[in-house]
């Protein structure tokens, strides 16, 4: 088996495609595959599920399972199964514990969910599959019930679902400091750059909405440029609905500059654009902000990510006291819940700052 890219039509964007060793596409995987591209899912994320996909059915072809059919228990040793080093998959021997697992606890977790929601998608599609879900959903029970659980009941009960999830330590964003972000700015040698790192770390932008930036987009007399969804020739991405994010008037200026002094007569719709190789004119790419962010990092020393600059907008603002709401809506998350459950990773100096600016705490320690 092997993920294979599938080529945009016009105006489409590009998706990807589970093949047996036939060549042909796997038929269920292929139908959740386009689902999740009809829903405007990112490209790299029906990427990530084609590979899940390609794990699972490795499993069920080495178990000689069929995917319509599996018991609960089966779909449970998956899990296992991907924590096993691969050239001792096939093996009818216990892995050793002290060796280290194929993929981490977020990774497995990932790969879960991924095959849970690919049987979700067939179930609300008509596939027959209840003795999957209703054996997923039932009541674990063992034994006859303790004194403890009869007087005290469990508010919800145990499902046989727990042996399907992974407990994943919370991952806390990294953020730079106002000072590696100085850093990273002076370690930049074209306005064109420069302007790439002030947008993400003064507007929280995601790269690939920064990549689709339009002229159309910048508005100088309002001070906001508009995050658009849509299809873009670098394959940049912004989620499916649009925002407005207020930028100072140092970053529009820096704009013209950079439109007169570097873009000049170049004829493209996109504000960030290769400016210096057999190439341009078009619209910069993702692996040319890797190589670029790359470069930075080794002449400051950081290791800096163009993800981290929207760390460091939302922490930024977060501890200025902006509320949790309005910094959602300037990052563009769904529902606040995200915002909070993302940056909840305030230092001991914040919650003293929190408690003092409450009168909880005096404002000096002895």
């Amino acid at each position: 088996m092997r993920v294979q890219r599938v080529a945009p039509n016009s105006g489409h964007e590009e998706s990807w495609t589970l093949l047996g060793d036939d060549w042909r596409p796997i038929e269920p995987v292929e139908q959740f595959l386009a689902h999740l591209t009809d829903q405007r899912r990112s490209p790299n994320t029906v990427k990530a599920y084609a590979h899940d996909l390609k794990d699972y059915f490795t499993y069920l072809e080495h178990r000689h399972l069929r995917w319509q059919r599996v018991r609960y228990g089966e779909l449970a040793a998956f899990k296992p199964w991907l924590r096993t080093p691969p050239e001792n998959r096939t093996a009818r021997v216990a892995t050793l514990p002290f060796l280290r697992p194929a993929f981490s606890d977020a990774t497995v977790s990932r790969k879960l969910a991924a095959v849970t929601s690919f049987y979700e998608y067939h179930r609300r599609h008509g596939i027959t599959l209840g003795f999957i879900l209703e054996d997923a959903r039932r009541e674990v029970r063992t034994g006859a019930p303790s004194f403890r659980r009869v007087a005290h009941p469990p508010r919800t009960p145990r499902s046989a679902t727990a042996s399907l999830r992974v407990r994943v330590s919370p991952h806390r964003p990294v953020a730079l400091d106002d000072s590696e972000v100085e850093r990273l700015l002076n370690a930049t040698t074209h306005r064109r750059d420069e302007l790439l790192v002030r947008v993400l770390n003064e507007g929280g932008l995601r790269i690939g909405e920064a990549l689709g930036l339009r002229h159309e987009d910048v508005h100088t007399a309002d001070g906001f440029i508009d995050i658009r969804a849509r299809v873009n020739a670098n394959g940049a991405r912004a989620k499916t609905y649009g925002r407005r994010v207020p930028l100072g008037a140092a970053w529009f200026a820096l704009n013209s500059d950079y439109r007169h002094y570097e873009y000049g007569d170049i004829d493209s719709d996109y504000l960030f654009i290769r400016l210096w190789s057999s190439t341009r004119g078009i619209a910069l790419s993702y692996p040319a902000v890797s190589d670029l962010f790359r470069r930075l990092s080794r002449r400051t020393g950081l290791k800096a990510t163009p993800h981290m600059l929207r760390h460091s907008y939302a922490t930024r603002l977060l501890r200025a006291g902006v509320r949790a709401e309005v910094v959602r809506q300037l990052l563009g998350h769904a529902s606040v819940a995200t915002t909070i459950n993302t940056y909840a990773h305030l230092t001991m100096e914040d919650v003293r700052r929190d408690l003092v600016t409450a009168g909880i705490l005096d404002k000096e320690v002895t």
